[in-house]
């Protein structure tokens, strides 16, 4: 069995809608939006298309630039289209479980592109299939769907069973779903995951960050709230607020690392969350040092704010090839440990004889991080200092991060002092768990922290090593 490489923490998938083709073809912004999203999610890609009804749709794994070219392009015509990058959190990464999904039911048909993780998806699998419910994939997308179109026999419309479907949905999701005449938006009470709303002549557009807005010219709208159902068709915009009643829980690893730097969630830039994140640990505790370098990609905005707080010169400390993927899959440990090299290559003539500073945004189990310190000091590094613009991570997500079990987390073992020594670092620092409301602007806890602090938003059931195997 193959594993992901361990380098960094996960978030499964980004989706991008449109209504209307005033803006370009639909499924051409699509294929856009996609590729602006493609940090979310690289297993896998689709987009689906309505024409006047008729939906069509293709998916296969890989990237967005291989998986469509011109002519699948322009072959899926429609007025409506959605479309979803995927990575894997729960479910395997298979053709079957790429999305979106497409069904027919008694209403006709309609497809779903979900980004997030449901807490009870097994009970209510359970619950269909004692039913008679049929079950095509392994993914918590296709318990949603069943829902909708469940519901839907009962109520006139289908946002009345999106409705009637989040009332019994608990976990993270944002949603799209496209019926033949309409495109539907659905984000969980609490928020979890971004989701935003776009405009530009007189199309509408739905995506997981407003970098995808921006990549099909897109004006910015605003954020769809906590627990808000859009309902986008032929008479304009309409939002339905019946679920908005939830408290606030973004989280908080949209803004230290999984969200594109130059995006926008909740009124509050990411950008400027990491220069916050990097100049709250210059403060925090501060090193002579000769250069401050960041770990591509996200801790290079904390690096340039570490910079700016503390004096000491910014500088570019790897090289990263871009075109090994953000989910490099490695056969064994000892290749995975070598992939760092593959990825990152240390700098030498930035960092040789010099006392560094590197930022990151997060340690795991700490392998990647001794990787890293070991290769700047190979590259002749006298001293490396490590900067992580989150805190110690003691808890499991259930919400769609895949973050491992408590067994696996290395600061469940270890104190800092005791991981500093082991990863080979001079120093090492993590981002106090009081400061991260000042990366949201907030003076109340808007976010969820539970990876930090195993205080969730809701009771969850945790898994075990035993679980996953």
């Amino acid at each position: 069995m193959t594993e992901i490489n361990d380098s960094k923490l996960h978030e499964e998938c980004g989706i991008f809608g449109i209504y209307g083709g005033g803006l370009m073809p639909p499924a051409e912004a699509v294929f856009l939006g996609l590729y602006a999203l493609q940090h979310r999610g690289q297993e896998s890609c689709g987009i689906a298309v309505s024409d006047m009804g008729v939906i069509s749709s293709h998916k296969a794994m890989g990237l967005v630039g291989e998986v469509f070219d011109d002519d699948i392009i322009a072959s899926l015509k429609g007025q409506i289209a959605i479309g979803h990058d995927r990575y894997s959190t729960a479910g395997a990464s298979t053709l079957e479980n790429s999305q979106p999904l497409v069904f027919r039911y008694i209403k006709g048909r309609f497809a779903v592109a979900h980004n997030g993780n449901l807490t009870n998806a097994e009970e209510i699998q359970n619950e269909l299939a004692q039913n008679g419910a049929m079950f095509q994939t392994t993914i918590d997308s296709e318990v949603i769907a069943h829902i909708i179109a469940q519901e839907r026999t009962s109520v006139r419309s289908i946002e009345q069973a999106v409705l009637k479907t989040m009332k019994r949905l608990k976990g993270a999701y944002c949603f799209l779903v496209m019926s033949p005449t309409k495109l539907i938006a659905a984000r969980d009470p609490y928020g979890f995951r971004p989701l935003v709303i776009g405009e530009a002549n007189g199309s509408y557009v739905v995506a997981s960050e407003t970098c995808a807005l921006d990549a099909v010219r897109a004006n910015y709208v605003r954020d769809v709230e906590p627990g808000e159902v859009i309902v986008i068709n032929s008479d304009g915009l309409h939002s339905i607020r019946d679920n908005c009643e939830g408290k606030r829980s973004i989280c908080i690893f949209e803004y230290i690392y999984f969200a594109r730097p130059d995006s926008i969630i909740d009124g509050v830039g990411v950008h400027e969350s990491r220069l916050k994140a990097g100049a709250i640990l210059a403060r925090q505790k501060p090193v002579e040092a000769d250069i401050v370098i960041g770990v591509p990609d996200s801790g290079l905005d904390a690096a340039i704010g570490y910079s700016r707080e503390s004096g000491i010169k910014y500088g570019l400390g790897f090289v990263r090839n871009n075109y090994v993927g953000r989910t490099f899959i490695k056969p064994s440990q000892s290749q995975r440990r070598e992939s760092v090299d593959i990825k990152l290559t240390p700098m030498a003539q930035s960092v040789k004889g010099k006392r560094v500073v590197v930022v990151d945004d997060s340690i795991v189990r700490g392998s990647t991080s001794a990787n890293i310190i070991k290769g700047l000091k190979v590259a002749g590094a006298l001293e490396v200092h490590m900067r992580i613009c989150s805190p110690t991570i003691h808890w499991p997500c259930r919400f769609g991060t895949d973050i491992p079990t408590r067994e696996e987390l290395t600061a469940n073992h270890h104190t800092v002092d005791e991981l500093c020594k082991i990863i080979g670092a001079d120093s090492l620092d993590f981002l106090s768990k009081d400061r991260l409301r000042e990366l949201v602007n907030s003076k109340e806890k808007v976010f969820c922290d539970a990876c930090f602090t195993g205080d969730y938003p809701y009771p969850v059931e945790l898994k075990t090593q035993s679980d996953k195997k």
